[in-house]
Formats: C-alpha cells, structure tokens, sequence
C-alpha cells in the first residue's frame, strides 16, 4: 500500500501543470466528457502497462545503487524539462483523426510515450520491484490529476498562471532528485 501511495502522489504531482493537462482541458471543451476520460483513462492505461514492465525487467538485472542515482537523475531532468519543455503538444490538441474516443486515446498516448510520466513509472517499477502497486499508483495518480485539471482548469487559469504551476511541480521533482542524490551517494 505504501508504494502505491508514493507513487500515487509523485505522479499525481508530476502531471500537475503538465502539458497532458492542457490538452485534456481543450479536449474537454471540444468533445464529449466521456469519450475525453476514457480516451484519457485508455491512454494512461496502456502507457503505464509498457512502462512498468521495461521497468520491472530492467531492475531485475541493474544494481540497485546504480538504479537508484539514475532514477534521482532524471527526476531532476523531469524537473528541468517542466520548465522547458516544449508547448507543441497545445497546438495539436484541435486535429481529430477518426472520432472523439481515438482521437483523445491517439494523442495523449502518443503525447505521453516517451514523457516524463512514463519513464517516472518506469523508475518507480525499478525501485520499488512492486510491479502491480506501481501500475495502480500511476494510473490513478495521473488519471486523477488530469480529471482535476478538466474540472478545475479553467478556474485556476483565471487566477493562478500556468507558468507558476509548472514551476511548482518543477522545483518538486528537481528536490526530489537532489535529496535522493545525496541520500543514495551519502
């Protein structure tokens, strides 16, 4: 239970302020709600499956000392990449390929291949060798962030600049990687 609540959280941190919300949001303003969360839901879904399993291989050959300094790594990576991360995935947002449901599954499945969120639950498989508890606590935590951000978007855009909170979730993972540095090295 306890490494699903971590990861949980962690993801549910690392999509706030993420682009993929956004794109949910436009999606949301565009489409059916339903069609947008089971798009969303599928995609996170089938991200996380492909993540946890690379994952939970590559823990199982790599010493854990060395996987551990390469995981606070890239959550520092995650934390720089928030900040200067590129916007392009905004822009595609309007383009629909056959109808709602695989439109939003398409993209945010592609958006998110690859992204900071999958190769955090990627991370998570190494380190905590608990493939299940990690494959729930990300797609919850990422699921949820997203459907936050549908419901509240618009108000917290109003008030509080997106700008602001992707460098709150910055500023997160970087002291997360800095403090497991010295923790893992010390």
């Amino acid at each position: 239970m306890e490494t699903f609540l971590t990861v949980f959280a962690l993801m549910f941190v690392a999509e706030i302020g993420d682009k993929t919300q956004l794109v949910a949001l436009t999606f949301a303003a565009k489409f059916k709600l339903i069609w947008v969360i089971l798009g969303l839901s599928c995609a996170f879904i089938l991200n996380n499956l492909l993540a946890v399993a690379l994952g939970s291989f590559i823990g199982e050959v790599l010493p854990l000392n060395l996987v551990r300094i390469a995981a606070y790594c890239l959550f520092i990576a995650f934390g720089i990449w928030t900040i200067f991360g590129s916007d392009e995935e905004e822009n595609a947002s309007s383009k629909v390929i056959v109808n709602q449901f695989v439109t939003v599954f398409l993209f945010l499945f592609v958006a998110e291949f690859g992204d900071k969120s999958q190769i955090a639950a990627m991370t998570f498989s190494m380190k905590y060798h608990a493939p299940i508890a990690v494959f729930l606590g990300a797609v919850a935590g990422e699921i949820s962030a997203n459907l936050i951000g549908i419901g509240a978007g618009v108000l917290l855009g109003k008030t509080l600049p997106i700008k602001i909170i992707k460098w709150i979730s910055a500023v997160v993972f970087i002291a997360i990687g800095v403090t497991g540095l010295i923790l893992t090295i010390i």
